[in-house]
């Protein structure tokens, strides 16, 4: 039997795109799926019951049939690898043409090529996306607009390292389809980009690295680390070549860090600080519990409250004392060229939030533009100097227990119809350039991607089933939240002047009244938003 019987492409094949969707990778994507679909099914049910368990009274804990791992201190993951030793300064983006050459220009360490939250799974942007990466490393990806801008590539010694995020573990591709059944979306962008890109990185004295998104377990770290080794054998490549930085953003996988290190730790790059993320898990996987769960509204919550100290110190002491390296959380602030004075008070707070990283211990932060590098790299060049990373820092004065990990209600702040409104205003605005097929969206300064909207229409979901009266104002109930949409969507409708897509507003309204006020709660608003893209 070929390799590729039983795969199916359903998505248009644009130009160039069989240079991608080749018979051998797509016999790479069919080979995982036929393996490891089971057990991504069998983890995604796992998730089900745990959350009913929690809905049910249950409180997360470090879990104590893995106590032996934690309390080993003999394992360490493998030592840094070439091209991501020193990660002081993280660009995030997707993966289109612009990007592609700005993130790697920037002046960052790295560039987090993003096929996850800071990208609207559209075909074209997907199969697109993986086309920028190989031309990229093939350096062919030089290009001019039609008013005549340039964007090309500096010399390779100053570019950033690319580390691709795939879709996480819920997400499906219904574009590829084997025996009859869709594949997972993280598979098919694990999969496309080692085929094409493993040995292109080699040759340039680096490798393939990821970052995993959305994990809840250190059994779904298993399950990559296993995938790992199945595509290194498959394509003949030395078994630790891939290495993989996990972002630990939801509540559950903040309980198993050393365990998910102890999974992957030959393929093992660290951990991440996802925390806008792990803001919307904690109110998911507590919506219903009542009071002691009730977050403030969303721009009242800093990194300075005590519960998420407490996971931020958990991280770095959990990375450092495995070798692994501890990266920080993201800057998303975009520059104003039109008003100094609203970069001077953003560009301060991003200092700020720098420096509190950097002198916590993490070895490297994020940001979303490329004119935040020099000021966030700044930063922590005042820290490290000419080390790579302060790895050595090993942390021991922390100690973090459960119940610092779920004090939510130790986060000082209120919640007020501004911060309703302001939930439901980034909401819309962010569905609707995420249905047009952006998702790394320019709002109010901010680059926002899916985290932000997640968190803001969860809170509302939370509000509305937890009878929470609003600190100025009347009780949250369908009708306010109704009525408030109605009059956000007037004011985007007049902010947006001849830019307004009517069309898009319209279902982006739809999808948000339908996550936000519906009894059932949806797990991931990309979920019934991916059924309405074509």
């Amino acid at each position: 039997m070929a390799a590729t019987t039983g795969v199916e492409i359903t998505g248009p094949m644009h130009e160039r795109f069989d240079q991608i969707l080749t018979d051998d990778a797509l016999a790479l994507v069919a080979e995982l799926h036929r393996r490891f679909e089971g057990r991504r099914q069998e983890l995604l049910a796992a998730r089900v019951r745990r959350q009913e368990q929690i809905s049910a009274g249950t409180d997360l804990d470090f879990p104590p049939e893995t106590r032996h791992i934690r309390e080993d201190t003999s394992w360490q993951v493998a030592p840094p690898a070439p091209g991501i030793t020193d990660r002081r300064i993280e660009i995030t983006g997707p993966t289109d043409r612009k990007m592609t050459v700005n993130a790697l220009n920037s002046g960052a360490k790295v560039w987090l090529a993003d096929f996850e939250d800071a990208n609207t799974p559209l075909w074209e942007n997907m199969i697109g996306g993986h086309l920028n990466l190989r031309d990229a490393l093939d350096r062919t990806i030089d290009f001019t607009t039609p008013e005549g801008k340039t964007y090309a590539l500096k010399d390779d010694s100053e570019l950033a390292s690319i580390i691709v995020r795939p879709r996480g573990w819920h997400l499906d591709e219904k574009h590829i389809l084997v025996d009859g059944a869709r594949t997972a979306g993280g598979i098919v962008d694990f999969a496309l980009y080692l085929f094409h890109c493993a040995q292109r990185q080699l040759d340039k004295g680096k490798g393939p690295y990821f970052y995993l998104p959305k994990l809840e377990s250190h059994l779904e770290a298993r399950l990559w680390n296993d995938i790992f080794v199945a595509a290194q054998e498959h394509l003949g490549i030395p078994r630790g070549t891939i290495r993989a930085t996990v972002l630990i953003e939801t509540i559950p996988a903040a309980f198993e860090m050393e365990e998910i290190l102890y999974e992957l730790r030959e393929h093992s790059a660290g951990l991440n600080a996802g925390r806008w993320d792990y803001l919307f898990s904690i109110i998911k996987v507590h919506r219903t519990r009542g009071r002691s769960f009730l977050m403030p509204e969303r721009n009242a919550v800093t990194m300075t409250a005590p519960f998420m100290r407490a996971y931020t110190e958990l991280l770095v002491s959990t990375c450092h004392r495995r070798g692994a390296h501890a990266i920080g959380g993201m800057a998303a602030f975009i520059p104003s060229r039109r008003d100094p004075e609203v970069n001077e008070r953003a560009l301060a707070k991003v200092r700020d939030d720098k420096a509190r990283e950097s002198g916590d211990g993490f070895d490297g932060s994020w940001v979303a533009h490329p004119d935040l590098v020099p000021v966030a790299k700044e930063v922590f060049d005042g820290v490290l100097g000419e080390a790579p990373h302060q790895i050595d820092r090993k942390r021991e004065d922390v100690s973090v227990k459960a119940a610092d990990l779920l004090a939510v209600d130790s986060a000082e702040g209120g919640i007020t119809e501004a911060g309703l409104r302001g939930n439901i205003n980034v909401g819309l605005q962010y569905l609707a350039s995420w249905l047009g097929g952006n998702g790394a969206a320019a709002i109010h300064n901010l680059m926002e991607d899916a985290a932000t909207a997640e968190i803001s229409r969860s809170q509302v979901w939370q509000w509305l089933h937890n009878d929470v009266t609003l600190d100025d104002g009347p009780r949250v109930t369908r009708d306010l939240v109704r009525r408030l949409i109605d009059e956000e969507m007037a004011a985007i409708r007049e902010q947006h002047g001849d830019a307004y897509d009517a069309r898009l507003f319209e279902q982006a309204k739809e999808l948000f009244a339908e996550v936000a006020l519906a009894d059932d709660y949806v797990d991931f608003l990309t979920l019934p938003a991916y059924e309405r893209m074509p």
